[in-house]
């Protein structure tokens, strides 16, 4: 078996990576790190989360590093702050035994006076966003003319979130004479024209195969209509005595709504979404990765970045429209080589949304029953008595008040008191679940294969059936010049809020506190649906619909084109196709 001694690591990498309790490498990490310490080439790496990337890319960079020299020699951009803050974090523990090596984070969100007096002050790794990282650019605090590495984490998810344009402006500065290390969960188009561009014959390493999960996971669903999801949930946590995990929803409210409902019925919980300040963000971390609360409700672009290796589980409470969303979120356990379990929570209309996940896991998801009453109680009552069992009796410090306990307890059978225990720990189970009833729906009639594809169009994307197009629709968002955004960012918010590249849209025009947007009108539902509510920089989107297309406003700017191809002049006018902004 390959250990870490046999990759060409020095003493204090090796020292560093056992006192995190690592003793065998990952695949990946198996495979990167010799071939990064021995070969000066850029490097692809289709990487899922959980598979140990950080390490099979930050070991190699760190052995490198000339910490007599100041200038900043490897930059690792990442899509977004928590993920940046945990890469960050990683590789200042990895390298605290190297004499001299200084390292900094830069993200948005933040003050840019400490950022900027770190830059200045020299540092040779740094880890950033990209929107934060250009702007210090174009200020001149940020000197990426002696890199050495350049590494993009999570490429595919800095496309979804419109950072394009982003990392074409980090790409072209960056010293031409630095190794490209680019890791992606999938490989779609946008980041195979990164790889072509701007890396010269990488060399190309594959955790597991392409668009799979993490092979850790296991995987299961459970049909239930959708007015009992929240009672499902419920018992699928009851069920499970330790249950340390993540809950998914779709949305911000959503978020809020189902953490509150845990919290009112005595769940340790608490949530995460875009609404959050950095300060509260990082206290609900902190508190998390602590263990208490055991439980964290969260939208799909807040939980990016969770660095904690110990979750049991995830709970999908709502299907994700992308199968790489399904996987990103069932990679955050599973991790280090635990096992974990990703359940997910079906209502009776998303049934083929499970058999499209299957396709791309290349494995079978089994379908779960919800579970019962009875079994709740039985497995919360097994779980309590092989803690009492297993429990270390202080025969010394609980001597004094035996004599006082054999009084108090005088009279009572051993039949008697095992009820009143098991009483004081199972009210509360046993007055909801006594006569709780069955949550599990019929089985479903079975479709012919024409009604089956009704439900997808073949492009990855979960979908309605697309119906013949009914021109443009408008819809209005209430962003505009006031909150700083342009054409891209507008694109880069469809991108996102709908996790698909591929929405046509027409023409965007921008007034001080809204943005027209114009829709196929095939797609318009969709967009309407995923934009309402979402969460952009702490402004929570509302959605205004309208058939007919509105004069251009007085001072607003313009773009008319569609959200997929190559790129748009300056001035976002005319015909064109903009795609992953």
């Amino acid at each position: 078996m390959t250990t870490f001694e046999d990759l060409g690591l020095n003493p204090a990498l090796l020292e560093a990576i056992g006192a995190r309790g690592f003793e065998t490498p990952t695949p990946i990490q198996a495979e990167m790190i010799p071939f990064l310490l021995g070969e000066n080439r850029d490097v692809t790496g289709l990487a899922q989360t959980g598979t140990g990337k950080t390490a099979a890319f930050g070991l190699p960079i760190l052995q490198t590093i000339d910490t007599a020299d100041r200038r900043t020699q490897a930059l690792i951009l990442a899509p977004t702050r928590e993920l940046c803050m945990q890469v960050s974090r990683e590789i200042t523990d990895y390298g605290r035994k190297i004499s001299g090596l200084r390292t900094t984070t830069v993200y948005g969100g933040a003050a840019f006076g400490p950022q900027i007096r770190d830059l200045r002050a020299g540092a040779h790794v740094v880890t950033a966003t990209p929107g934060r990282l250009k702007d210090l650019l174009e200020k001149g605090i940020a000197d990426l003319s002696s890199l050495r590495y350049l590494v993009l984490d999570e490429a595919d998810q800095m496309l979804d979130m419109g950072f394009k344009d982003d990392l074409d402006a980090i790409l072209e500065t960056a010293s031409a004479q630095r190794q490209t290390l680019l890791f992606s969960a999938t490989m779609p188009p946008e980041v195979a024209r990164i790889a072509k561009n701007y890396m010269n014959n990488p060399h190309e390493i594959v955790a597991g195969d392409k668009n799979r999960g993490v092979s850790t996971v296991d995987h299961q669903f459970f049909r239930v209509h959708a007015s009992d999801k929240y009672s499902a949930l419920r018992r699928l946590i009851d069920v499970q005595p330790g249950l340390y995990g993540i809950v998914f929803c779709r949305t911000r409210d959503a978020v809020k709504d189902i953490a509150h409902k845990l919290a009112r019925d005595g769940y340790a919980a608490d949530s995460l979404h875009g609404e959050l300040s950095q300060v509260q963000r990082e206290s609900v971390m902190r508190r998390f990765r602590q263990g208490n609360p055991s439980l964290l409700v969260a939208t799909d672009v807040a939980a990016r970045g969770l660095d904690v290796d110990s979750l049991t589980h995830v709970i999908h409470y709502d299907l994700p429209d992308e199968i790489s969303v399904y996987n990103h979120r069932s990679g955050r356990t599973g991790r280090a080589g635990k096992s974990g379990s990703s359940l997910a929570l079906v209502h009776m209309r998303e049934h083929h949304k499970i058999r499209r996940i299957e396709g791309v896991l290349g494995r079978k998801i089994e379908e779960g029953r919800i579970p019962g009453g009875k079994e709740i109680c039985e497995k919360r009552l097994m779980n309590l008595i092989d803690g009492v069992v297993a429990v270390e009796v202080n025969d010394e410090a609980i001597e004094p008040y035996l004599e006082a306990l054999a009084v108090k307890l005088d009279g009572f059978d051993r039949d008697a008191l095992l009820r009143k225990f098991l009483s004081v720990e199972f009210n509360r189970f046993l007055e909801e679940y006594g006569s709780a009833p069955d949550l599990n729906p019929p089985p479903p009639p079975k479709r012919s294969r024409r009604d089956a594809e009704k439900f997808s169009n073949g492009s990855g994307d979960f979908q309605r059936g697309a119906r013949p197009s009914g021109g443009m629709v408008r819809l209005r968002i209430n962003l505009g010049r006031r909150q700083s955004v342009l054409p891209p960012q507008i694109i880069g918010l469809v991108n996102q809020a709908t996790h698909s590249r591929d929405i046509r849209l027409g023409r965007i025009d921008i007034g001080t506190d809204w943005t027209d947007v114009q829709v196929d009108g095939a797609m318009a539902e969709r967009v309407e649906s995923a934009l309402r509510g979402f969460d952009y920089r702490g402004v929570s989107i509302r959605v205004e619909k309208g058939r007919a297309p509105v004069p251009h406003p007085r001072g607003g700017s313009s773009f008319k084109g569609k959200s997929r191809g190559g790129k748009q002049p300056s001035h976002y006018k005319g015909k064109g196709k903009v795609k992953g902004r």
